[in-house]
């Protein structure tokens, strides 16, 4: 073999010694860390509350127009809430005007 062949060998082969240097330490680190991750896909997160149940239903996967709707309707309630208050409780009860 040439010197060109074994050089390049060498760099691929691990040292024997792999405590004795810091980076080897290091690396033994990192590598076991990377080993306890968990593997594959993550498990899909249950919607929490309200608004985030509210979200993975109507926003998620199958997303629907049902959130117009929805704030039509809450315009339309709250349109004659204010009807209400600010005009027609005062005729209420008051025929004979």
């Amino acid at each position: 073999m040439s010197f060109v062949t074994k050089r390049a060998l060498s760099t691929l082969i691990p040292p024997k010694a792999i405590g004795s240097s810091p980076n080897a330490v290091r690396m033994q680190k990192v590598v076991n860390f990377y080993e306890k991750l968990p593997r594959g896909a993550a498990p899909e997160a249950k919607p929490s509350g309200l608004l985030g149940r509210y979200q993975h239903r109507y926003f998620g996967k199958n997303a629907s127009a049902m959130p117009l709707v929805h704030v039509i309707g809450a315009l339309i309630a709250l349109g004659y809430a204010q009807n209400y208050y600010f005009h027609l409780r005062h005729h209420k009860n008051n025929v004979h005007h």
